[in-house]
């Protein structure tokens, strides 16, 4: 390697399999090149989280990133780690340096089948992680009367629209987006439907909201006159429909493609689309940024409840396969970029070997549920990764 993977480490149990994962199957095989940033908690509160600025400026540097699972503190968290500010999620904050859009796709095995007999390849969800609900200003009335929805444009100009006419006690929501937002958006999701060769999907409801779910079609409309000649070249299809008919083609479908969603139908459909295909723990993330910068991590969680297991000398079953294919696409996409196909191919093997693992049966305790067919042999997280290193040596 001669760029660095802008590497992120986390918390709990994804840390200590975070090292397994470098001691075991990348190390001994790959002259890593890895710019380092603890994400861990105590260290962004050491730092006033400072190190998860600097981490995510270093992707926009180096182009390519990858990231271990990282805990979004709450109260209990403030209390357990003795923190001095309840920090926001580092996932939010990278994504907002970045300007990105989260992907996520399920890894798949023919042992496991999606609980929808129709899926044969995997769906991408792309979930634009901004405004909506969780950017929304909400209150709740003790009384009737005229909700208005107001805005001052810097001119001075007062616009105002009347949102209902209570005629007692109830409940309002004002939420937001930005075109350059929306359009970042849109010019991600083409950018990784070219570089998958994947057909894009985009649903929303304009029909009902015509104006914030129609600017989302409008501008999607005019950013993909960027990109339909190499659409066309590629041949593969971008097109809109709403998402109640979106939903029923998608669960009529075999796949294969990725849904480009709005904030809050995108945090529910790829919660559905992982569950229905397996597992959370089988889910990638990547997050791509309008400029071309990626991010690989899992879509999972720190394990808390393993990790405190962990904690008392029991070995646990966790399923590193989410991890393990973060380093993977990191590498790959780094190879990619720097012209190295040995590490291209280094990301294949040792994704096959993975997968190879489980389809011989040697699997972690939640995919031996999942699996048809032969009785599969439930191992520790330890003893899965040695199976896998075995297969790459």
């Amino acid at each position: 390697m001669t760029t660095p993977l802008v590497e992120m480490d986390g918390d709990e149990m994804t840390r200590i399999i975070w090292r397994l994962i470098k001691d075991e199957l990348i190390l001994p095989f790959v002259e890593l090149k890895t710019e380092y940033y603890d994400l861990g908690l105590t260290e962004r509160d050491n730092t006033g989280d400072r190190v998860t600025e600097d981490a995510a400026n270093a992707i926009r540097k180096y182009g390519v990133g990858v990231k271990c699972a990282t805990i979004t503190p709450n109260a209990q968290r403030m209390t357990e780690y003795k923190l001095k500010e309840m920090w926001k999620s580092p996932n939010a904050t990278i994504r907002g340096i970045l300007d990105g859009t989260v992907f996520r796709t399920p890894v798949t095995l023919d042992c496991i089948k999606p609980v929808v007999r129709t899926w044969k390849k995997p769906i991408t969800i792309a979930r634009h992680a901004y405004g909506d609900v969780y950017k929304a200003s909400e209150l709740r009335t003790a009384e009737g009367g005229t909700a208005e929805l107001v805005f001052t444009g810097k001119s001075g100009k007062t616009e105002r629209v009347t949102v209902q006419k209570l005629g007692g006690p109830g409940v309002l929501q004002g939420m937001h987006n930005i075109e350059a937002s929306i359009g970042s958006f849109a010019h991600s999701c083409f950018k990784f439907a070219i570089d998958t060769r994947q057909d894009l999907w985009f649903s929303a409801k304009d029909t009902i909201s015509k104006v914030y779910d129609g600017a989302f079609k409008e501008i999607f409309e005019r950013v993909y006159e960027d990109y339909r000649s190499e659409f066309s070249r590629l041949g593969i299809e971008y097109f809109y429909t709403l998402i109640d008919d979106a939903v029923a083609r998608v669960v009529r479908s075999e796949g294969g493609f990725i849904w480009a969603l709005k904030n809050y139908d995108g945090d529910v459909m790829s919660d559905m689309v992982s569950t229905a295909f397996g597992s959370l723990a089988m889910m990638t993330s990547v997050l791509v940024s309008p400029d071309g910068s990626y991010e690989f991590e899992a879509a999972h969680g720190t394990v808390t409840k393993h990790y405190y297991r962990h904690l008392k000398g029991e070995k646990t079953s966790t399923n590193p396969v989410a991890t393990i294919f973060a380093w993977s696409g990191a590498l790959r996409k780094r190879g990619e970029l720097d012209g190295l196909p040995e590490l291209c191919s280094f990301a294949g093997r040792l994704e096959e070997a993975t997968l190879d693992t489980i389809r011989q049966g040697v699997m972690t305790g939640d995919l031996a549920l999942l699996v048809e067919g032969e009785k599969p042999k439930s191992v520790t997280t330890w003893e899965f990764i040695g199976a896998i290193a075995e297969k790459m040596k």
